[in-house]
């Protein structure tokens, strides 16, 4: 997987569908920045409605500065909205359009005949107005997937150059994921396939990563995974895992923590330190076994180096360390020392550990050796 993969930013249209937030638009202009850093090559600005407007300044702010990053509009299908879209002039309109049963009937009272024909008419009147359309099916991972076929072919007949899958309710697994971009690359659709998946469930990367595995061209992210309910694909885990496990080339994992601290701030999110790829703990290690790992190579313990992320390696000495690294650490801080370790200093360092309720600094370390 080292190839180029698309990824669609939504942080400015999902993310911002978060309960309570809404960003200003010189932090979308910020975020935006951050994005091209990163290596995104599309970004959804917002939602194509009168009632909720995206400003025409920014996107003006985007071709003038990020004239390369593709700009894309979500918008329902419906003519009022469309048109509208059209005096933004995107580079891409996404329409949206529910295929499962649950949605069509429960929800909007209608049939699937009604959304063929209004998903194909909304098409057709996007392309007479000089856009190209991506179609997303909302509720796919919840549709019949004949439907679902017959759906995608009349998108694909009628002009859309993408069509992009959403796990509404985080329900879908990889593997289901998997056979739903077979069965339409089965089906001979050859325009491009994206994916929009969200968390409920805590698989929206897995999903993401399976449906590019699978044959999808593109991912939607968002930075911090905001979005409804539990959100979505975190940008960070997406760009991390393509950029530092699978070598594409295309994406800098360096730049992601500086963007998520930025809208961590602007949204009043915390950033658990545990938390993938950006946690400022993710290299730090106290267990015995790691630590001796991690003295001697570093590749043992590690999926890549902390600098690709702005990162700190930091080993910790203290109640769960074993013989070996506080060996190899009392060698590297006092040159004098023997070598050698009694069972009662080991113990003395365990005991103080204990008693602190944390890891001991190299001072203290120094001094029990010293004792």
């Amino acid at each position: 997987m080292t190839e180029k993969h698309h990824i669609i930013d939504t942080t400015l249209r999902e993310g911002e569908q978060t309960p309570g937030l809404l960003f200003s638009l010189a932090e979308k202009k910020r975020i935006l920045d951050g994005l091209v850093k990163i290596g995104v090559t599309e970004a959804e600005l917002g939602v194509s409605s009168k009632f909720h407007p995206c400003p025409e300044s920014l996107i003006d702010y985007c071709r003038t500065t990020h004239p390369h990053l593709t700009l894309s509009l979500w918008s329902r299908c419906r003519k009022e909205d469309i048109i509208h879209a059209s005096g933004l002039a995107p580079d891409i309109l996404s329409l949206s359009i529910p295929v499962s049963d649950l949605h069509l009937q429960d929800r909007l009272h209608k049939n699937r005949l009604w959304a063929l024909h209004t998903m194909a008419a909304s098409i057709d009147l996007a392309r007479q107005m000089g856009m190209a359309v991506s179609v997303g099916f909302e509720d796919a991972t919840r549709s019949d997937p004949n439907f679902l076929v017959q759906m995608a072919e009349a998108a694909q007949h009628h002009g859309a150059v993408r069509i992009r899958l959403a796990d509404t309710v985080g329900i879908a697994s990889p593997t289901q994921f998997t056979t739903l971009i077979d069965t339409l690359k089965k089906a001979h659709i050859d325009c491009q396939l994206a994916v929009h998946t969200h968390n409920d469930f805590g698989m929206a990367t897995a999903n993401a990563i399976a449906a590019l595995e699978a044959g999808a061209s593109s991912v939607d992210a968002v930075v911090l995974g905001l979005g409804e309910r539990t959100g979505c694909a975190r940008l960070e885990e997406i760009v991390g895992y393509l950029s530092l496990a699978r070598g594409v080339q295309n994406l800098r994992a360096e730049f992601l923590k500086p963007l998520a601290r930025y809208v961590a701030q602007i949204t009043g999110r915390t950033i658990a330190g545990n938390r993938p790829v950006i946690g400022e703990d993710i290299f730090t290690c106290e267990t015995g076994l790691h630590l001796q790992g991690l003295q001697n190579k570093p590749e043992t313990y590690e999926p890549f180096n902390p600098e690709n992320v702005q990162a700190e390696r930091k080993l910790l000495f203290g109640a769960k360390s074993g013989r070996q690294a506080i060996l190899q650490r009392m060698t590297q801080l006092d040159t004098t020392f023997s070598g050698q370790l009694n069972d009662g200093i080991i113990q003395s360092i365990r005991d103080t550990a204990t008693r602190l309720k944390r890891p001991l600094n190299d001072t203290e370390l120094i001094r029990l050796l010293s004792a």
